[in-house]
């Protein structure tokens, strides 16, 4: 099952310029700074409470990231949940007929383990699942 929201995804252009004002925005600076190569992105994480923003930016033209921005331009990119056994909501949402976008969890930021569900399935909005590595 969903334990919470984990963090909300924002794609962002310029990361220094994000991180700025999200600084500013929140009275808080960046915790941590980390590239994923494997999906072309460099994500910078800020936490208020229990609440988490995770700002994404493309590092090669090919990254999804890039491709969002440029079809989409900045903004929400996804909503992540937190679950405790990923693999048995995988199995659990492809019984309730949902499609992933990846079926094998992959590493990702603030070491996570996640799998992403087609926005077609959930009006429209990306969700990411994310379960801490251990």
């Amino acid at each position: 099952m969903v334990n919470k929201i984990e963090h909300i995804g924002i794609a962002v252009k310029n990361m220094n310029d994000a991180n700025v004002l999200f600084e500013k925005l929140l009275g808080v600076p960046s915790y941590k700074e980390e590239e994923v190569e494997s999906e072309g992105v460099l994500t910078s994480f800020f936490q208020t409470g229990t609440n988490k923003i995770e700002l994404l930016t493309a590092t090669n033209p090919e990254s999804p990231i890039a491709k969002f921005l440029e079809k989409k331009g900045e903004g929400i990119h996804h909503i992540a949940f937190d679950v405790e056994d990923i693999y048995s909501e995988i199995d659990r949402l492809k019984s309730e007929g949902f499609v992933l976008i990846n079926e094998v969890p992959k590493k990702g930021a603030d070491n996570k383990l996640v799998v992403f569900l087609h926005p077609k399935n959930t009006n429209g909005v990306l969700v990411e699942l994310c379960q801490e590595i251990k």
